[in-house]
């Protein structure tokens, strides 16, 4: 087994728990794994005396009979704007260089409960506002599959890291698709789970109606590991696939794809029908003025409450206005100040129409098409494309023309954000470039453990993606 650092998350537990790997061996192949690929630029942050001395520790602790928790001695990445104490949380932002918290985010301390090791915080797009991970201060972090492309972000770092086999796992943050988007363009399993079902505190905020945290990882069980942890939910009901209906949302969700994209995602519901699931053609009418209505409504308002208001609770000194002053990013640089200008701030009217009546409406139109068409879950492609160069922040291109970076990318993810609902997202093929293309289910509020079930019972038929070539 050398030292491991190709198992997944619940490969490395088990392997420990059993005594075929120590937790030092692993930490230590990681490290060096980390150290040689350093050009991704996957993190921010990495401590590898503190990584190595709770290894030893986590190894000490078994030879001498302890109790072994689940995540006994394995090592976790963790997205920096996630509270982690003995690391800063800087967000990728000048002004939180220093911000350094006293207390874990209830998301790690969870972790931390069950054994695992914080093996470093992750580089993320600047304040989480983007889906490159091209961030001004902190450097362009690199996709795996092909160093001159995006990861996806704003979790980028954490993508990169996992599926570089750099950790087995990692935590990042969705708001409007930073779990999932990276996820699908680094070739990995990603979960959003139901909105307030993760913890929110200790975490850089963007909107507390829209933020949440989750894993990224390998494979659906390393999912479903890591959220029973955080959750205290376990439960994992039996998937029949001959009863499983899955509404497929032509309309807007499978409109405007790349080739590629199309093709793979195609050819798994030709899959997934032949295997004896119920493929339902349906419509969510009115969905794109539904999700506009709230979307970026809500997410350049709230942050003029939300980031302040975390600010206060680990009781730092640095103020929203410095923030902003001191963003690096162009483009995060663009929005952060369109927060503090009276002429081009949301409306207080605005956002609370979002809150009373638009966002209300979003929650009803999907609760209804799960029920009336008796939808398990939905499925479509993550996002409409693979990953694009470095560089393309404001378009990339599309079946020949320029599109918007930001919206493209997270056209597919964002409405089940704006509704709070789950998602999950698992890789289906490559496209003929060798980049990642990722297959989206979304379920209804709080059918987290059914929707990972289905998504393990999905993967089962799917040919696993080779690791990134080229990786040392």
């Amino acid at each position: 087994m050398a030292d491991g650092w190709q198992l997944s998350l619940t490969e490395a537990a088990t392997a420990i728990g059993n005594g075929d790997i120590t937790a030092e061996s692993l930490a230590s192949g990681l490290l060096k794994r980390a150290e040689a690929n350093e050009h991704l630029n996957a993190f921010v942050a990495r401590d590898s005396d503190k990584i190595l001395e709770a290894a030893r520790a986590a190894d000490l602790a078994r030879r001498q009979g302890k109790r072994l928790h689940l995540l006994h001695g394995v090592p976790i990445c963790v997205k920096d704007n996630i509270d982690v104490v003995g690391y800063p949380t800087t967000a990728c932002t000048p002004a939180l260089r220093h911000s350094r918290p006293t207390r874990d985010a209830p998301v790690v301390a969870a972790l931390r409960r069950e054994g695992a090791i914080v093996f470093g915080k992750n580089t993320m797009h600047e304040l989480a506002f983007g889906i490159t991970s091209n961030t001004a201060a902190f450097g362009a972090v690199r996709n795996p599959y092909d160093i001159r492309m995006i990861p996806g972000g704003s979790s980028g770092g954490t993508g990169a890291a996992v599926a570089a086999r750099l950790a087995p796992a990692g935590i990042g943050t969705d708001t409007g698709g930073s779990i999932r988007v990276p996820a699908a363009l680094c070739g990995l399993f990603g979960l959003r789970p139901t909105l307030k079902r993760w913890p929110q505190q200790g975490i850089v905020p963007i909107a507390s109606t829209r933020d949440t945290a989750g894993p990224l990882a390998r494979s659906v069980d390393d999912l479903r590991l890591l959220d029973g942890i955080v959750t205290g939910e376990t439960e994992a009901p039996e998937i029949d696939l001959r009863g499983l209906r899955l509404g497929v949302p032509r309309k807007y969700y499978w409109e405007n794809l790349e080739g590629g994209v199309a093709a793979a995602c195609e050819d798994a519901l030709q899959v997934l029908r032949k295997l004896g699931v119920t493929l339902v053609d349906m419509d969510l009418p009115g969905l794109a003025e539904a999700d506009q209505a709230v979307s970026f409504v809500v997410a350049l308002h709230e942050p003029r409450t939300d980031i302040p208001a975390y600010l206060r609770e680990i009781g730092s000194d640095v103020t929203l206005e410095q923030i902003v002053e001191q963003t690096a990013s162009p483009d995060v640089r663009a929005t952060m100040m369109s927060l503090m200008n009276e002429d081009t701030r949301i409306p207080d009217a605005a956002y609370a129409a979002a809150i009373a009546t638009h966002r209300p409406r979003l929650i009803e139109m999907f609760a209804d098409c799960f029920a009336h068409q008796r939808l398990d879950a939905t499925i479509f492609p993550t996002t409409p494309l693979t990953a694009r160069p470095i560089g393309e922040d404001e378009t990339v291109e599309l079946d020949g023309n320029r599109v918007p970076t930001f919206l493209t990318f997270i056209r597919n993810t964002d409405p089940a954000s704006n509704a709070g609902i789950p998602g999950v997202t698992l890789p289906v093929g490559l496209s003929p470039a060798g980049l990642p293309i990722g297959l989206a289910l979304d379920g209804p509020a709080g059918s987290d453990r059914r929707l990972l079930a289905i998504a393990a019972k999905v993967a089962e038929h799917f040919t696993a993606l080779p690791a990134p070539k080229g990786m040392s």
